[in-house]
C-alpha cells in the first residue's frame, strides 16, 4: 500500500455526534465547506437520527447504526448528487442530527383564568398547570416545519408554541369535559388523556408528540376556596357532638392516659354534684323564668298632608291632653290596616269625657 493510499484512507471523515446538554433537539455537524468525503463513517447512537440535506432538499435519513457513506446505502443522496467519478470526489451536504429522546419536566400553565359554566357554582374562573413530554417522531418534518437552518435548536425554541397549544386545548376540553369542579381533582388523569389526544394531532404536523402530560393541579380564585372552606366547616360543626362522644368513650375504655384520668376526674365530679342532689338523685327544677315584656306599640299621625312620629302611647296622651291630638285625627301603627282615626282604636281610652259634679253633700 503506498503511502498515498495510507493517508487517504486516514483522513476518511468520522461524522458522529455526542450531545452534552439536556435540551438539545437539532445539531448540525460542522464540515469546512460543508465537503463530506465518499466513504465517510456516520455514526448514528441510540436516541438519535441524522438527516442529510443536499442543496436545500430533504436527502437521506438515517437511524441508529454505523454507516459507510456509500451508494448502496444513500439512494436518494446518490440519486441527487449524479457522481460520475466512481463516488470518490467529496459531496456538499449538510448533516442535521436530530434527538429523539423524550424531553421530561417541562411546564405548562394557564397564564390568565378560564371561565367555566359549572353545574354547582355557575360561571367560575380556574387555573391549572402540570408538566408534559416531548418527543420527535419524525425528524426530517420536523426539520422542515420547525427547525429550519438552524445549527442547534434547543427545546426552549419550541416549548412557548407548546404551551400555548396546550392551554388552548384545556379551554376547550375542560369546557366541554361538562366534569363539576368539585370532581376535577379526581379526574385529572382522564383530563390529562383528553388533553393529550386533543393535541396529538396540531403537534403530529410539526413532527413530535406528547407521550405523556399531566395536570397537577386545579385551583379556584381565593374568594372560592375560602367560601368553599367555610362550607365545609359548617358541616364539620353539624357532627362536633358525635365525635366528642366518641372521645369519650375512647378515654374510658383507656384509663391509665391522660385523657381517661381527665375523665375519671370528670365522672367523680358528677357522680359528687348527684349525691347533692338530694335522696332521688333529681337535681332541683330551675325556676321558670318570666315572659318577655310586651312589646310597646308607636304610632305615626298624619298631619297637613305629612306623617310624623314615631310616637308611644304616653306621648300621645300627652299630646291629647294639650289639644295637639283630637278623636278625628288619622293614626296609624305597625300591623295596622291602613290609616284610622284615633277614636277608632285603642287610642280612643285617651279622649275620657270629663268627670260628672260630685254628688250633693
Amino acid at each position: 500500500m503506498g503511502i498515498l493510499d495510507f493517508l487517504t484512507g486516514e483522513f476518511i471523515d468520522v461524522i458522529h455526534w455526542t450531545d452534552d446538554t439536556r435540551d438539545t433537539m437539532v445539531w448540525r455537524f460542522d464540515r469546512e465547506d460543508h465537503e463530506i468525503k465518499y466513504g465517510a463513517k456516520l455514526t448514528v447512537r441510540e436516541s438519535q437520527a441524522a438527516v442529510f440535506v443536499h442543496e436545500g432538499q430533504l436527502a437521506d435519513t438515517f437511524l441508529p447504526g454505523l454507516y459507510m457513506l456509500e451508494s448502496n446505502n444513500m439512494p436518494i443522496l446518490t440519486t441527487l448528487q449524479h457522481w460520475d467519478h466512481g463516488f470518490r470526489s467529496p459531496f456538499k451536504s449538510e448533516v442535521y442530527f436530530v434527538s429523539t429522546r423524550r424531553f421530561t419536566d417541562l411546564k405548562w400553565g394557564t397564564k390568565n383564568p378560564i371561565m367555566l359554566r359549572d353545574p354547582e357554582f355557575g360561571p367560575t374562573r380556574l387555573r391549572a398547570y402540570g408538566t408534559y413530554t416531548v418527543k420527535v417522531t419524525d425528524p426530517g418534518k420536523f426539520l422542515v416545519e420547525i427547525v429550519g437552518t438552524d445549527g442547534e435548536f434547543t427545546m426552549d425554541e419550541i416549548s412557548f408554541q407548546i404551551r400555548n397549544i396546550i392551554v388552548q386545548e384545556f379551554s376547550r376540553v375542560i369546557s366541554s369535559a361538562g366534569i363539576p369542579v368539585l370532581d376535577m381533582a379526581a379526574n385529572t388523569k382522564d383530563l390529562g388523556k383528553l388533553l393529550a389526544e386533543a393535541i396529538s394531532e396540531t403537534i403530529a404536523s410539526y413532527g413530535i408528540e406528547l407521550p405523556e402530560l399531566y395536570i397537577e393541579n386545579i385551583s379556584l380564585p381565593p374568594a372560592v376556596e375560602k367560601a368553599l372552606d367555610e362550607r365545609t366547616s359548617r358541616g364539620v360543626v353539624g357532627s362536633l357532638d358525635d365525635h366528642f362522644r366518641y372521645k369519650t368513650a375512647e378515654a374510658m375504655g383507656n384509663p391509665g392516659s391522660g385523657a381517661g384520668q381527665a375523665m375519671g376526674m370528670g365522672m367523680g365530679a358528677g357522680m359528687g354534684m348527684a349525691m347533692t342532689q338530694g335522696p332521688w338523685g333529681r337535681a332541683p327544677a330551675a325556676p321558670t323564668p318570666p315572659p318577655p315584656p310586651p312589646v310597646e306599640h308607636v304610632w305615626h299621625v298624619a298631619a297637613g298632608g305629612e306623617t310624623v312620629g314615631p310616637y308611644s302611647k304616653a306621648d300621645l296622651g300627652q299630646m291629647a291632653a294639650k289639644g295637639q291630638l283630637e278623636r278625628d285625627s288619622w293614626v296609624w301603627t305597625p300591623g295596622q290596616d291602613g290609616w284610622k282615626h284615633a277614636e277608632d282604636t285603642e287610642l280612643a281610652e285617651l279622649f275620657t269625657v270629663a268627670p260628672p259634679p260630685p254628688p250633693e253633700s
